[in-house]
C-alpha cells in the first residue's frame, strides 16, 4: 500500500472495522480486501444520497413569503404545496419562510437538511430585516409590499388575491411585470411561475419612479396611455 493509500485509510471516516483496509474516492469505492461483504457494503456507500450533505454545506438561501395583515389563505396554501417546494428545491433555495398574517392556514414547519426547511409567523412589528436578508420575496400585491422589495433590488413574485372586489392593486402589479420589474402570478400559478422565471432577465427599479403607479390611475380613469 502506497503512503498516499494508507493515509486514506486511517482518515477514512466510513471505515467499518468489518471492511478491513479500504479507502474511498470521490465518486467510487476501491477495497484492498474484496470478499463478499466488502463488496456489498460498498454498493451501499455508493448508493448513499449525497444531498443532504450538500444542503447542509451550501449557503442558505431563503424565500420570504409576505400576506400583509389580512388574510390570503390560498397563497399560504399554493408556497406550502409540493408543487411549490419542488420549484423552489430547484431554483437553489434552502428555506422558506413564510408571514401568514390573519389565515387560518397553518403550514407545517419542516427542518432537515435534505428538503425545503419551513417556518412561520403570523405578525412581526417590521419585517425590513425579513426583506432584506431574503434571497426572493413572495408577496401579496399590496404596494407599501411591492415597492419596499423593489426598493431593495430583491427579486419578487407578486401574488394576486383574486377573492378581493375590484382588485386595481392587481393592475399595478400587472403593469411593473409588464416592465419586468417583477413576476406576477395568481395562487395557481405560482409553481409555474417560479420554474419559469428567469432572474437575469428582471430591470432593477428605479426608487422614485411614479410613471407605473400613473398609468395605472389613468387605466381606471379611463384616460388613454400611451
Amino acid at each position: 500500500m502506497s503512503s498516499m493509500e494508507a493515509n486514506l485509510v486511517q482518515n477514512n471516516p466510513f471505515k467499518s472495522p468489518k471492511l478491513g483496509q479500504s479507502w474511498i474516492k470521490l465518486e467510487h469505492c476501491c477495497f484492498f480486501e474484496k470478499n463478499e461483504e466488502e463488496k456489498e457494503t460498498c454498493r451501499m456507500l455508493e448508493s448513499t444520497p449525497r444531498y443532504p450533505k450538500l444542503m447542509a454545506d451550501r449557503e442558505r438561501r431563503t424565500v420570504f413569503v409576505t400576506v400583509g395583515t389580512t388574510c390570503f389563505d390560498s397563497l399560504v396554501m399554493a408556497v406550502d404545496s409540493p408543487e411549490v417546494k419542488k420549484a423552489l428545491l430547484q431554483k437553489g433555495y434552502t428555506d422558506l419562510l413564510i408571514q401568514m398574517g390573519r389565515g387560518t392556514y397553518v403550514p407545517a414547519k419542516v427542518s432537515g437538511d435534505a428538503t425545503l426547511q419551513v417556518d412561520h409567523f403570523m405578525f412581526s412589528p417590521s419585517i425590513a430585516d425579513n426583506m432584506r436578508t431574503a434571497s426572493l420575496v413572495i408577496s401579496h400585491a399590496g404596494s407599501g409590499s411591492i415597492f419596499e422589495t423593489l426598493r431593495l433590488g430583491k427579486p419578487l413574485i407578486v401574488v394576486v388575491n383574486e377573492d378581493l372586489m375590484d382588485n386595481h392593486q392587481s393592475e399595478l402589479a400587472e403593469e411593473l411585470a409588464e416592465r419586468k420589474h417583477l413576476f406576477c402570478a395568481h395562487p395557481q400559478t405560482l409553481g409555474e411561475t417560479i420554474q419559469a422565471m428567469d432572474l437575469g432577465t428582471l430591470v432593477p427599479y428605479v426608487p422614485g419612479d411614479a410613471e407605473p403607479v400613473v398609468t395605472v390611475i389613468n387605466k381606471f380613469l379611463g384616460f388613454p396611455v400611451d
